[in-house]
Order: structure tokens, then sequence, then C-alpha cells
């Protein structure tokens, strides 16, 4: 069996990875290692690096030091990049062009057919499933600018789920949104879980995915300060907390 087959445990492998942007680092020395079907949190103050971290994964910003593996494969010889979905922190989807829902999710297949193939049935049935996964196959013929901003967020979800991708990738999935809209964006990520999805989910609101969240990394000014359970890291607060305590006293 070859390092990047799909039965590989191991789905993302850094060691001592620096990322960063026109050759100056904004993460450094990252050990981390992702396992098919974990669902991990990515946390850490503005400016910590996550956002950096997660898109240097997808070749969107720069890797500059250390060994970076995905899917059992070095990142600068992954070529299908479908296999990893992503779902950035945005708030319009259109830009100001007139897109259906449907249209919008179909977009995550271009990558996976030669241009001057039309969309087929298997592409329309995948657009269809990926739509029900999130719960909006009632809405697949809606303009999506009609559609609340987690609804939006959704789609975007559906659009990264679309090709069957080996990892998720999501950049603050349930910021910008409303307590019922986080709600129930947590569902549909707690039924990805359950499916086996693995994903890295960066996120400040982590109360938002409780009972989601397999294990939580947390970077501070670029380096990994935790990593470890949900359980950990609330100890690992708690000692933060007295420790701040004792040194204001």
């Amino acid at each position: 069996m070859s390092t990047d087959d799909a039965t590989s445990p191991t789905v993302v492998d850094l060691r001592a990875a620096s990322f960063g942007h026109h050759g100056r680092p904004v993460v450094t020395g990252i050990d981390l290692t992702v396992t098919r079907g974990e669902v991990l949190a990515l946390l850490g103050p503005n400016g910590s690096g996550k956002t950096t971290l997660v898109t240097g994964l997808l070749g969107l910003s720069e890797h500059l030091g250390g060994t970076v593996e995905v899917l059992g494969t070095p990142l600068d010889r992954l070529r299908d990049r479908t296999r990893i979905g992503y779902v950035p922190q945005r708030h319009t989807l259109t830009g100001g062009v007139r897109a259906t829902v449907s249209e919008i999710v179909s977009t995550g297949l271009l990558a996976t057919r030669p241009w001057w193939r039309p969309a087929g049935r298997r592409d329309r049935d995948a657009v269809r499933r990926a739509l029900e996964t999130v719960g909006l196959a009632d809405r697949a013929r809606f303009d999506v600018d009609t559609l609340s901003g987690g609804q939006q967020r959704r789609v975007l979800i559906a659009r990264a789920l679309v090709a069957q991708p080996d990892v998720l990738v999501m950049d603050e999935p349930t910021a910008g949104v409303d307590h019922a809209s986080q709600g129930v964006l947590a569902g549909v990520l707690h039924r990805l879980a359950t499916s086996g999805t693995t994903m890295l989910v960066v996120t400040h609101e982590l109360e938002a995915l409780r009972g989601v969240v397999d294990r939580i990394v947390e970077l501070d000014a670029g380096h990994l300060a935790f990593d470890g359970s949900p359980h950990g890291y609330a100890a690992h607060q708690a000692e933060r907390a007295r420790a701040a305590g004792r040194g204001a006293a």
C-alpha cells in the first residue's frame, strides 16, 4: 500500500514546519499530526498564525521550513488539491453576480473534470448529496443572495464537500452568525464528524463546537502553545488563569 493510500491513518503530518508570507515566517517550528476521522480545533488570538497555518496546507501561504506531508504526500508534490476541502471565512459568495445555491456548490467540481466537459448527472447527484448533508436541499434553486449568513456558510461547506475531499479545512465557520445559526452549523459539523469526516477547524468560538471537537491545538505568537483533549484544554486554561492571578497578587 502506498503512503498516500486512502486508508492511511495520517492525513496531515508537520515536522518543525514554518509558514509565512513574502519570505517572512508567521508560524514556526510546528509539530502536528492529524489522523483520519479526527476533528481538530485550532485556537489562538488574532495574529497568532492560525489562518497562515491552514492556508499553508492549501499552498496559499509559503512553506518556509520543516517537512509537510498531506495525505501521505509531500506538500509540494500533492497534485490533486480537491482532496482538501476548504471553507474560507467570508460573508459574500457571488460578488454581485446572481447565482443559485446549486450553481455555487457546483463550482466545487470544476477542478475534477476537463474544462470542456459540461456537468453531467454524476455532478448533479454530487451537488444534491452535498446540499442534503448541510440541510439545504430545499434551497437548491434559490438565489444565494436571499439566504441568511448562516445558510450561506452552509453553502460554502457544501461546495467544499461536493468533491468528496479526504479532509475538510474550515476557517471560522461559526463566526459572524447569530446563536441559532451557530447551533445549526454545529449540527452539520456533528453529522460530518459522526460520518468520519476529518476536519481542521479554525475558531474563536469553541463553545459552539462543544461535543464536535476531539482535540484542541492552540497557537500563540506563531508557536504551538497547547495540543490535547478538550478536557485537557480546560485544565490548561484554569492553570493559566491561576498563574495570572498569582502574578497580579
